[in-house]
């Protein structure tokens, strides 16, 4: 957990759980995934990760500790301009999966939901993000049958790399009710994705190319298509990283972050960062 974070979307980061049960980015074939690889490092010797990052393990109070911190409701960032005056953007689980199976609802709830919906909790905002969205509507019902609506304030969010992908976008759209803030985070995106008739129905998008060794290439044509469809969509779009390998027209273009993510480099046009309407308008 961070209290700041270099991830642009967001302000900082809080992981009730750490590791993950694997997607396509860490499985048998491929490890790309971030999260996974610093558990590598770090696993094994630091107590604040898992031991292994296949070894889910819960990690209890730090979303109150996360809750705590100071309220950024009308703060400006100099680092984050695009962040403008709203409250706290907190990331939830990027080092895992918290909706992992061996996860129990019960400690979600204590550590999620309780902590979201306090005092404390209720001054910033939450964005939490899975690659298990199916698993997020069977805790939606679960939540419901106790008698408890999900926090306004607690977004729900889901990972889209690829075509083959897509489904979590439309399973998502099942999370939560009609004060619910979904957001999909097409990040690493590695291939064209047609989004048919989705993106209305979300209420951000977040696009990012893929960083690290072996990255795949991010072609500048799909951040402008997904913009102009945002656009068409009346969708905010908020362009994160172009990632490691850009290409333009089939050829490379060369930046001197490693990421792609100083928008200073960045062709004008695509230099776009917006928001959702729930953090310029949250109280």
């Amino acid at each position: 957990m961070g209290k700041r974070t270099l991830i642009q979307w967001c302000d900082s980061t809080v992981n009730p759980t750490m590791g993950c049960d694997g997607c396509e980015l860490w499985d048998d074939r491929r490890r790309s995934c971030y999260a996974g690889q610093l558990h590598r490092v770090r696993g094994k010797t630091n107590k604040g990760f898992a031991p292994a990052f296949e070894q889910v393990t819960c990690f209890p109070g730090r979303m109150s500790e996360a809750a705590g911190w100071r309220c950024l409701q009308g703060a400006t960032r100099p680092d984050k301009p695009w962040l403008g005056s709203s409250p706290r953007m907190i990331f939830v689980s990027d080092m895992g999966d918290s909706l992992s199976d061996d996860v129990t609802f019960e400690y979600l709830k204590a550590e999620v939901i309780d902590t979201v919906s306090g005092p404390r909790g209720a001054r910033h905002e939450w964005l939490w993000l899975t690659k298990r969205p199916a698993r997020m509507v069977e805790f939606g019902r679960w939540l419901r049958d106790l008698g408890i609506a999900g926090p306004a304030n607690l977004w729900a969010g889901t990972s889209i790399t690829t075509q083959g992908t897509l489904a979590r976008a439309r399973t998502l759209l099942r999370v939560g009710d009609e004060h619910t803030t979904r957001f999909l985070s097409v990040e690493p995106q590695i291939e064209e994705i047609d989004f048919g008739d989705l993106l209305p129905k979300y209420q951000w998008i977040i696009q990012g190319g893929e960083s690290g060794s072996g990255a795949r290439r991010f072609d500048l044509a799909w951040a402008r298509s997904l913009r102009n469809r945002c656009r068409a969509a009346r969708t905010p779009y908020f362009l994160k990283q172009l990632g490691a390998q850009v290409t333009e027209n089939d050829l490379l273009v060369d930046l001197r972050d490693g990421h792609g993510g100083d928008w200073d480099e960045w062709p004008a046009d695509l230099r776009v960062r917006e928001l959702p309407i729930r953090a310029l308008e949250a109280p």
